[in-house]
């Protein structure tokens, strides 16, 4: 881990302030009340939710398996909604929906809930029930998050997939899941257009065997689509016939709620899969500490789409379980102009933003003038999600989005983990520009060395958590030994998150990345085995290797080296190049499709045949090759170096 030793941080320090302070939902006692009782306190966090049956105990660890609040009964949906208007909240406009032609809506708790309750009778009708999965791929529409709250609701178990994903990727998570249904849309709109879901659902299901019986589609384009009479069903007929009434079930505390699918360094998916009650009380409890919400006042925007856990947490589940306003935003950033954030934070006077670095260095590429096109004076708080941010981007945030009067909340989290794990409380946290600070209340997280040993003050190794957490994954859906095996086995009873950490002389922790074979692009994890695999299944590609190199924008890109097949040409490939690279898009999504490709002749491995990739990043990267000695021919490297340096990347 000697790499971890020589980083240069950020020197400044920000006070939180005194304002900010006096008003904040989280008091400096919070962290020794923790550690006083771990399970008293996360007991009182439970008590925030409503339960139809308490617990009978806090806690039930049988290593590397969790339970928590064992006994007691409750239901999502019914926290999401039903008890807000039960309690006269039901005015209070849930989701501002902006899509991206402009059109908009203001969705109360009351109508929300009462197209819920539509959409759990239409899903009875179905026949789908208790344990049920049922995938859900949806552009980024109110419409995703009442599929979510109708399978809570009825005790089906969601599995969103990112909408951005091919038909090769929805049809391995609706296998491995086993879904009976899918909720899709006849399309979305991103950049001015018109792009369509139902069709790639429907090459998805020809593709392979599966047993989904029926599909629901929400009506969102008016684009044609194909259509299976005994199959097929719109969205808004299957509703519309449903009673507004339903009464919501309560479901034991370790009932599934969902599966999330992650990439994996062995190139297959996992199936991450969370239950209800510990989720959900580490959900509310992190949206309503580290965000500092004010249901009543704020109006609160996590720019995530619901295909991944940030969409799930922070934009499903715990802003509505606290009751909070919301925007949720359909298109992209930059459509139909580069002020298009900045403008629906002025119209909506938004006071809470949670976004990606991803973003933010876009933004700063793009110039100050888009934001200061816009009121911003609203916004009062500032997050960061999905990958370690860079002191530049955070304090380009702090100054000119926040005006230098927001504190920054820089948060780490995992699909793994459910809920928010590493983060400053605001008002309470001085903030070092680039680390996301502590633990939180609850949460014992540590750097350890290559023998587990738990490092302190000034020292760099692995991120690991040390005790169960209530929103922690339960499993790996289907595949008890590969949860083990993954999270478990490298430092015994310890949780190891794949990620590298340093705790600076002050003990703020500063995230390193990923330091297995899982690129971490745009804040999305990506396998590199799953991109090589595409690769090699193109019909002109022998081999191939993939690494993530460093990029100013999106924190890592993809770079792939390929060898090609016999009698292939390399000469003049600039049109493979871009066939290749949109073969990956088509096999596993836009996301993936890499930034560079390659041609090379060999890869560099070692005498046993392993793919030294370190050597290849180096390369990628642009600097000195490490030690190659134990290549089986050390001149390949010289050779990529020299036909890297005259290659094309995209922008």
């Amino acid at each position: 881990m000697s790499s971890f030793e020589n980083l240069s941080y950020e020197e400044r320090t920000f006070a939180p302030l005194p304002e900010f302070t006096a008003q904040a939902n989280a008091q400096a006692s919070i962290y020794d009340e923790a550690a006083t009782d771990r399970l008293a306190f996360w007991a009182k966090q439970a008590e925030a939710l409503h339960w139809g049956k308490k617990w009978d105990q806090v806690l039930d660890w049988q290593p590397p398996f969790a339970k928590w609040f064992v006994g007691g009964k409750l239901n999502a949906s019914f926290n999401a909604l039903d008890r807000h208007v039960e309690e006269g909240r039901g005015d209070r406009v849930a989701i501002y929906f902006e899509g991206e032609p402009g059109d908009s809506r203001a969705i109360t708790y009351s109508q929300l809930l009462s197209e819920v309750k539509r959409a759990a009778n239409a899903l009875i009708e179905l026949g789908i029930k208790d344990g049920d999965r049922v995938a859900i791929y949806l552009p980024m529409i109110p419409e995703a998050a009442v599929a979510m709250l109708a399978c809570a609701r009825i005790g089906a178990i969601h599995s969103v997939v990112f909408g951005g994903f091919s038909a090769d990727s929805l049809i391995t998570r609706i296998q491995d899941a086993d879904a009976s249904l899918v909720i899709t849309a006849d399309g979305g709109f991103r950049k001015g257009a018109a792009f369509g879901l139902k069709s790639i659902v429907d090459e998805a299901l020809a593709s392979e065997p599966n047993n989904v019986s029926k599909v629901l589609v929400v009506k969102r384009t008016g684009q044609p689509v194909a259509w299976k009479n005994d199959r097929d069903i719109w969205w808004n007929e299957a509703l519309e016939r449903q009673s507004p009434e339903h009464t919501a079930e309560f479901f034991d505390s370790e009932h599934p709620l969902f599966i999330l699918y992650t990439s994996g360094t062995t190139g297959k998916p996992k199936g991450i899969f969370h239950t209800t009650g510990g989720y959900l009380t580490q959900a509310a409890f992190t949206h309503r500490m580290v965000f500092d919400i004010k249901p009543e006042s704020d109006v609160y925007w996590c720019t995530a789409d619901i295909g991944w856990i940030t969409g799930h947490s922070y934009v499903v589940y715990g802003p509505l379980i606290n009751g909070a306003t919301q925007v949720m935003y359909e298109g992209t950033p930059d459509t139909p102009t580069k002020g298009r954030i900045f403008e629906l934070i002025e119209k909506y006077k938004v006071s809470i933003l949670y976004t990606a670095p991803t973003l933010i260095r876009t933004w700063m590429k793009w110039g100050e003038e888009f934001p200061k096109g816009s009121d911003l004076s609203s916004l009062r708080l500032l997050g960061s999600v999905g990958e370690p941010i860079n002191p530049e981007a955070w304090i380009w945030y702090r100054d000119v989005i926040g005006g230098g009067r927001c504190p920054i909340v820089d948060t780490w989290w995992q699909t793994e983990t459910g809920a928010i794990m590493i983060s400053p409380l605001p008002g309470i946290t001085a903030t070092k520009p680039g680390s996301a600070m502590r633990a939180l209340p609850g949460i014992s997280a540590k750097v350890v060395n290559d023998e587990a040993e738990i490092l302190g003050n000034g020292s760099g190794g692995y991120l690991v958590l040390t005790e169960p957490w209530p929103s922690m994954l339960r499993g790996i859906w289907g595949s008890e030994e590969r949860y083990r095996e993954t999270y478990w086995s490298r430092f015994d009873g310890k949780y190891f998150a794949g990620d590298g950490a340093k705790l600076d002389e002050d003990g703020a922790i500063w995230l390193l990345g990923r330091v297995d074979d899982v690129m971490l692009v745009s804040g999305h994890n990506i396998s590199t085995t799953e991109v090589e695999s595409a690769l090699v299944s193109h019909p002109n590609v022998a081999e191939a290797a993939v690494v993530g190199a460093k990029d100013e924008t999106t924190g890592q890109a993809i770079v792939a080296f390929v060898i090609l097949r016999g009698g292939v040409p390399s000469i003049g490939g600039d049109e493979l190049i871009k066939e290749l690279k949109g073969h990956v898009a088509k096999h596993i999504g836009a996301i993936a499709r890499p930034k560079q490709i390659l041609v090379v002749n060999e890869l560099p491995k070692t005498r046993s045949g392993k793919i030294m990739r370190r050597l290849l990043r180096d390369v990628a990267e642009n600097r000195a090759v490490g030690d190659s000695t134990t290549l089986a021919d050390p001149n390949v490297m010289k050779l990529i170096q020299s036909g890297l340096a005259t290659s094309k990347s995209d922008d």
